[in-house]
């Protein structure tokens, strides 16, 4: 995507993630599909779908290849995310958290045992991974956050509650954010890593949930948690500065899941709209659906072109914050157009679990709140703008 010489650019993906883009595809309409709808209406994706995508290498498309990984960057997590959420947002945000953000924090921050000894579980589904940023005060503001690490002659002892986290029942390591300093600020968190069978750690009830409902949600709790001094992720006081880079990554994918929502509802839309008849022709003949799936069309189009240029300055080193929430709060946004259009086209059909529609519209409502709010994106990229006009 977007890989330019003297001469020329192309927007075309490398060979390489074409391969990569096919074989997800495969897996998304054969693994996923047809039990789409029962994983949401149980509240779980099955352990043994998600060991197979871990096996089929969907799990570890940004880790290192030394580290077990396919060296995709993330462009490549766009590529998987947008296929898998197609037809599952939840399975599409289940690795969005395992591979977006807790392994991207640990390949971020991590030292190099802590790489050798993780990333490659990580990378081959051997273990899950959940991100612990906020709290029940703490969303937006983040350097809000209450819970507290303590040093002590062993290691530290971890104090609070987490709330939103999703992989939480299911995730073998958590990297958590906590207080070291008890003043506010940037520089005040610290970030460490956290085994499941870990004493102390307390693991909540499952959210009912509007959308993202096979994507399993809990609180977790910290009651005089010990780990090891070693646990550290990353440089003391660094754990806040390190979560604003996962984030902005975190923020791309987010946007990725957006267009493969999207596409879902355009392309139902399209199959719906050849198949349905209205007046003795179907009813992508009439002039006012085609208006709509012409500006479905365009929308979807756009979307993936800014989250794909977004995630390749992250690939290049030159990361582009701005660009970053731009193409979140579009993809976001626009998933719910492209949703809601969806549904109208699809008319009564539209409006029932027979089609998988509604379901997808329900699963976009997330992407426009997590990882940054809507109105939050609208602040970052205001802000960037104001800032680069004013150099």
């Amino acid at each position: 995507m977007m890989m330019s010489t003297n001469e020329t650019m192309t927007f075309n993906l490398p060979d390489e993630l074409t391969g990569f883009r096919d074989v997800t595809r495969s897996f998304a309409a054969e693994k996923i599909a047809p039990y789409a709808r029962e994983w949401d209406e149980k509240k779980w994706i099955p352990d043994e779908v998600i060991a197979e995508m871990g096996r089929t290498g969907l799990l570890g498309v940004t880790m290192p290849e030394e580290y077990g990984g396919a060296g995709q960057g993330l462009l490549g997590m766009t590529v998987v995310v947008e296929e898998i959420a197609r037809w599952c947002g939840a399975t599409a945000l289940m690795i969005a958290a395992h591979s977006g953000l807790c392994s991207t924090h640990i390949r971020l921050a991590g030292n190099d045992a802590q790489k050798k000894e993780w990333l490659p579980k990580l990378a081959n589904g051997e273990v899950i991974g959940a991100w612990c940023l906020s709290e029940p005060e703490c969303g937006t503001d983040a350097e809000a956050l209450s819970t507290r690490a303590e040093k002590t002659s062993s290691g530290w002892v971890l104090n609070g509650r987490k709330f939103w986290i999703t992989n939480g029942q299911r995730a073998g390591v958590f990297v958590v954010t906590a207080r070291t300093k008890p003043e506010r600020g940037a520089r005040t968190i610290s970030a460490f890593i956290v085994k499941r069978d870990t004493p102390g750690l307390i693991i909540g009830e499952r959210e009912d949930k509007m959308g993202m409902r096979a994507s399993d949600t809990t609180p977790v709790n910290l009651e005089n948690c010990e780990i090891p001094e070693e646990n550290l992720c990353g440089e003391l006081h660094e754990g806040y500065i390190d979560a604003l880079r996962v984030l902005d990554r975190g923020r791309v994918t987010i946007g990725s899941l957006s267009v493969g929502l999207a596409r879902g509802c355009l392309e139902e839309a399209v199959k719906y709209a050849a198949e349905r008849q209205s007046f003795g022709v179907p009813l992508h003949s009439h002039q006012a659906i085609q208006l709509k799936l012409a500006d479905m069309d365009t929308q979807v189009e756009a979307a993936r072109l800014l989250v794909r240029q977004a995630a390749c300055t992250h690939d290049a080193g030159r990361p582009d914050k701005q660009l970053s929430s731009i193409a979140k709060l579009f993809a976001s946004e626009m998933a719910s157009r492209v949703g809601w259009e969806s549904i109208q086209i699809h008319g009564g059909a539209g409006y029932t679990k027979d089609v998988c529609v509604e379901r997808l519209v329900r699963d976009n409502k997330l992407c426009e709140i997590g990882e940054g709010s809507s109105e939050v994106q609208r602040m970052l990229i205001a802000r960037a703008e104001c800032k680069r006009h004013s150099a």
